[in-house]
């Protein structure tokens, strides 16, 4: 794909793997939408963009994905400001040291890291048709070879740790993304996940005591954030990739995901769950 002149949405574009997949797809001449929550933060990731970039055609969109009212309001903007989406880009991902509530009343990482992006990939789905050939790019992480899809207790009612809802959190993405690109087949849209490796971001910003000594201490061993979008950019962006779809990334290379994110039957039950929680 020449990403020159297509257009391009990105969420959580404000910091980190985002951000920096917005100034490179900007520099190779896409029309970048960003998406970010917070509009002081958003603003200042929109004008570093445009000066990084040189492109004055990329904007920015607020949402907050812990609300699903939010994320349909900013489907409807983007069909309604563009009239083709080459390549949606479901990078918004947090990680919680503490169990909280959604504004839909659901657990914070399995609302806000897979039925944001569920919905929002969902309803842009005949923008993306119509511009096809397009792409989806979903961000998971190695991090869903520990995670379950514990049906019986999905929401973390009865038990709650930040790593276990962060890892099913990301193994839904590997099986959303493995399941939209069947239901694509023949369509000219692909669907990939991948891992961007363990990246010094302000991802954990909201995390446990875990997350936040793992990420202080560690940072040193971490990819930058320019390093860690590489594989993101590659998907959205490389010739490469034109057809290739249902796969999951790790240092720009296919690789085997779990076992429990090959399998089927639970890639369907999540999928028909997905649709009854979000209203689809």
């Amino acid at each position: 794909m020449m990403i020159k002149g297509k257009t391009v949405v990105v969420t959580g574009a404000n910091s980190g793997i985002g951000f920096e997949t917005s100034i490179a797809l900007a520099k190779m001449g896409a029309k970048v939408i960003m998406i970010a929550r917070d509009p002081k933060l958003g603003q200042e990731a929109l004008n570093q963009v445009k000066e990084k970039s040189s492109n004055k055609e990329v904007e920015l969109l607020l949402c907050d994905f812990s609300s699903l009212a939010n994320v349909r309001k900013l489907a409807e903007e983007i069909i309604k400001k563009c009239s083709k989406l080459d390549v949606l880009v479901n990078n918004a991902g947090k990680t919680f040291g503490t169990r909280g509530l959604t504004a839909d009343g659901f657990e914070w990482t399995f609302g806000v890291n897979h039925l944001a992006s569920f919905l929002l990939t969902n309803l842009l789905l005949p923008l993306l048709k119509k511009s096809a050939p397009s792409r989806i790019v979903n961000t998971a992480s190695v991090a869903h070879t520990f995670g379950h899809i514990n049906f019986e207790d999905i929401m973390a009612e009865k038990k709650y740790s930040e790593m276990t809802a962060y890892s099913q959190s990301k193994l839904a993405n590997v099986l959303f993304s493995s399941a939209l690109s069947k239901k694509l087949a023949g369509t000219n849209v692909t669907s990939n996940s991948l891992h961007p490796g363990v990246v010094g971001t302000r991802f954990a910003v909201a995390g446990g005591t875990f997350s936040k000594i793992f990420y202080t201490w560690f940072k040193f061993l971490m990819k930058t954030p320019a390093e860690g979008a590489k594989t993101t950019i590659y998907l959205a962006s490389s010739p490469e990739v034109e057809g290739v779809t249902g796969k999951y990334f790790s240092n720009c290379k296919a690789v085997t995901p779990s076992k429990e994110a090959q399998d089927d039957s639970v890639a369907k039950r999540l999928w028909e769950l997905s649709e009854k929680l979000t209203g689809l």
